[in-house]
């Protein structure tokens, strides 16, 4: 059934109408403050409660500061942070600190830049706290069923001590959509279709109504899920022609498309067809890889999933997990060597947030050195996510987001996944 004839998606349900509803299904109160820009630089700061008692801003002091950019190490390090950006970073003794700022002390610590999970799923504002807690204190969704990733991404805008910076994707552009097509009314004429969203129009319409309700990237799938017991990861569920449509779409908008993705040829049809990132992608494989280089596509592998499978109860998924998970890392690490671009993610949903430390620990343990193992969840992110300017550095003019580790990252990147202290706009949580 085609849905051509349908007029684009109205303007009587406006953004604030949708925030508002996603805020009620996240439990958040993003939906109170006004309407702000889709464009997140643009977009200004939320004041955050209690931010007059930091006028003078935060100084984090003493501990040994790294620069995942460069690899520099800085020991006695202070780090100056007002109005959640930093203001000075360096040894002791060449910073002036501000009086009356909040003083962290760091001494015996190292102070790492706060750290970017490029693939979760936060639905509510108890997930959302929790990954800022765990120090991704940048994230990039993986989807929501109802649009509850653009309402946190509205809650960290106005009080990011309760929500990492969200790059939100909206609703997934799947065959099935499910109770999805509740999720806005000009979604709902999909609902009769027999052989599910797979027509251009179908597709070109998830991709529409999602930028027109916010969202900031389009995600869709080329295989089944791993995570579904009754699901085969390797059958695929769009051509290169769909998944072109889908890319199509959201450039004309001037958006990026992340696609779920398993076996080789789907791999394969999903770059070429012109995606900004390929998730999990157990098997891709060497030609696919090297077009990725090529295209400047990333590899967001989320070998922490793959992991969790491993250890499911389920036993067709703990075989899938304990299979999967060894060729993932062998992948990772090819594109490592072939020079693709690697991203960090957890894939963390269903109200389970996992530390994205330990995704960068098991970049460690497929072969990448830890220093680019750690650049995956802080520099290599920021550059996906087009914060690279913002994020993933504690430098003059980036983020004032820190975590503080209790050992050397570059000698055991476990210690990344236990943060003693997280900073998020400079405010110590």
């Amino acid at each position: 059934m085609c849905v051509e004839a349908l007029p684009p998606p109205s303007g009587r349900l406006t953004r604030r109408g949708i925030l508002a509803g996603a805020a009620a299904l996240a439990g958040t109160v993003a939906a109170a403050a006004p309407a702000v820009s889709a464009d997140r630089d643009a977009a200004p700061a939320r004041t955050a409660p209690g931010a007059a008692e930091r006028a003078a801003g935060l100084v984090i002091r003493g501990g040994t500061l790294l620069d995942p950019a460069t690899g520099e190490v800085t020991e006695n390090a202070v780090v100056v942070i007002r109005d959640g950006t930093v203001r000075a970073a360096g040894p002791r003794g060449s910073v002036s600190v501000p009086d009356g700022a909040e003083v962290l002390e760091a001494h015996g610590r190292w102070v790492l830049p706060g750290l970017v999970d490029a693939h979760i799923h936060l639905s509510t504002a108890a997930e959302a706290r929790d990954a800022v807690r765990q120090g991704a204190t940048s994230a990039r969704s993986g989807s929501t069923s109802f649009y509850q990733d653009i309402a946190v991404r509205e809650l960290a805008r106005h009080s990011p001590d309760l929500a990492p910076r969200l790059t939100a994707a909206g609703v997934f552009v799947t065959p099935d959509l499910g109770e999805t097509v509740l999720a806005d009314p000009d979604l709902t004429p999909l609902a009769r279709l027999k052989d599910g969203v797979r027509s251009a129009e179908a597709l070109r319409r998830v991709v529409e109504v999602n930028i027109a309700r916010g969202a900031d990237v389009i995600k869709t799938r080329v295989n089944e899920r791993a995570g579904l017991p009754e699901q085969d990861p390797l059958t695929q569920v769009y051509s290169h022609e769909q998944l072109s449509e889908i890319v199509t779409a959201a450039r004309r908008r001037g958006k990026g498309v992340l696609c779920h993705s398993y076996s080789e040829q789907g791999c394969h049809d999903a770059v070429t067809a012109g995606i900004r990132s390929l998730e999990h992608g157990a098997f891709v494989g060497e030609r696919t890889l090297a077009e990725m280089r090529r295209r400047g596509t990333y590899f967001t592998p989320t070998l922490t999933a793959i992991a969790g499978l491993a250890q499911s109860s389920d036993p067709v998924l703990a075989e899938r997990g304990r299979t999967y998970l060894p060729v993932l890392k062998r992948a990772a690490l090819a594109a490592h060597e072939l020079g693709v671009p690697l991203a960090a993610g957890t894939d963390s949903s269903g109200g389970t947030v996992r530390p994205i430390g330990r995704e960068v620990e098991l970049m460690r343990a497929a072969g990448l050195p830890a220093l680019d193992a750690i650049r995956t969840a802080t520099t290599g992110a920021a550059r996906l996510l087009g914060l690279e300017r913002t994020v993933g550095r504690l430098a003059r003019g980036f983020a004032g987001d820190a975590v503080l580790l209790d050992g050397d990252p570059l000698a055991d990147v476990s210690v990344l996944t236990r943060p003693v202290r997280v900073v998020r706009a400079g405010i110590a949580l």
